[in-house]
């Protein structure tokens, strides 16, 4: 039983990954962006990606979870090194990615969360200006957050070193 809930981990990794993959190509593309409706669409189709990133997510989530348990890995430093470095990416990518997003959105004229359901849209800003903030994506950190983060738990994942 235990290899067949590996096999689930590690499918809700790869769903994740997979899904997860559309938002790092995204924001490595807005910088190159000279179109707001093209930066506009680079977000929407981010947006629709994110019911893989959070079915996948729960996945490895329970998978990993149910695989700690039944093959005794909770004893070990190495699962919680994993976990608390997955947490440390969650909260990272949050803390930069969050605020920057919710900016170019307003910027586009896109309701945000937190918004009153009854108040007015956000009133667009000139091509220039979303163009300026398009430029400003954060993609190196975020990339360099999730790609190392990624890593480092597969070395702990694999190699098991404690």
């Amino acid at each position: 039983m235990y290899q067949w809930i590996v096999l689930l981990h590690i499918v809700g990794a790869f769903v994740f990954v997979l899904s997860h993959g559309v938002a790092v190509y995204m924001v490595n593309e807005l910088p190159k962006q000279r179109d707001s409706g093209r930066i506009m669409a680079l977000l929407d189709m981010s947006s629709a990606s994110l019911t893989g990133v959070y079915v996948g997510l729960l996945l490895l989530l329970l998978g990993g979870v149910w695989a700690g348990i039944d093959g005794g890995h909770f004893s070990r430093l190495w699962i919680w090194a994993a976990i608390g470095v997955l947490v440390a990416i969650i909260v990272a990518m949050y803390l930069v990615a969050t605020p920057y997003f919710k900016r170019l959105r307003l910027s586009l004229g896109q309701r945000v969360m937190g918004m009153p359901k009854d108040g007015p849209d956000p009133v667009p800003l000139g091509e220039a200006e979303i163009l300026a903030i398009a430029a400003q994506a954060p993609a190196v950190v975020l990339t360099a957050i999730g790609v190392g983060g990624l890593l480092i738990i597969l070395w702990l994942m694999v190699l098991k070193p404690f």
